[in-house]
């Protein structure tokens, strides 16, 4: 067809690429600088956090108040905000450099029932700790010497008393992956308000005492080992089942 036939398709009316990518009927925004090409990849085959997600969708009904410790790139907030009939889901996550894209993933899925909080939780209050921002958003940390990456700046993260927390919210469901902290958070806690959790373990940095002290943590809670809805390190514990 001669290009200048007005009946050609005009380029300037060819639809404009989506500022998005769906991963589970969820829209997440294409932010080069988080959703990078193995995160993108693992968002469109639907494999993204996949055994927590499996997990949270079977385990979450109506009503449930969600508490999340880490929330990361914003996603199981979202995906249980938007796919299950949780009343409320609150998340802790202490890089303040993923707030925005949070918000972003939040506002773009129309989520009103999720709140993020740039804090970190303890085993009682204390003063805000320093927190290190790199280039690379995923790789910052509490660890000035986590990696080879410079810092391009120092945060203080606030630091909650998680037992404050639990009294202000009772949570009905946690959603908790937290790099190792696990062992020495959730031992001290009355996690009784809870009738079901999803933990992924860290073996590799807590050993096996770390993960028998999660184990009993839940234990004393009234919850049990889950095996159904767990998968290697991501397990599950539930009450009344």
């Amino acid at each position: 067809m001669d290009a200048t036939d007005p009946e050609a398709p005009d380029a300037t009316t060819r639809k404009a690429p989506s500022p998005y990518l769906k991963s589970r009927g969820l829209l997440i925004p294409k932010d080069g600088n988080i959703v990078t090409g193995r995160i993108r990849g693992a968002l469109r085959k639907e494999g993204y956090e996949g055994k927590e997600a499996n997990a949270v969708l079977k385990l979450v009904t109506e009503g449930d108040v969600v508490l999340e410790l880490g929330a990361g790139i914003g996603y199981m907030s979202t995906l249980i905000a938007k796919k299950t009939r949780a009343a409320r889901v609150v998340s802790y996550e202490a890089n303040p450099a993923l707030l925005p894209f949070i918000r972003d993933l939040h506002a773009a899925n129309e989520v009103t029932n999720a709140e993020v909080r740039n804090a970190l939780l303890a085993d009682g209050p204390g003063e805000p700790v320093p927190f290190y921002v790199r280039h690379n958003i995923l790789a910052s940390s509490m660890e000035r010497d986590a990696n080879d990456m410079p810092v391009e700046r120092v945060e203080q993260v606030e630091r909650h008393d998680a037992h404050a927390v639990l009294a202000e919210l009772k949570p009905t469901v946690l959603v908790c992956d937290i790099e190792g902290a696990e062992a020495h958070l959730l031992p001290p806690l009355d996690l009784s308000c809870l009738r079901a959790a999803v933990i992924e373990l860290h073996p590799q940095w807590i050993g096996q005492a770390g993960v028998q002290r999660v184990f009993d943590a839940f234990h004393r809670a009234g919850l049990t080992y889950f095996p159904k809805l767990s998968d290697a390190k991501v397990v599950t514990f539930k009450k009344g089942w």
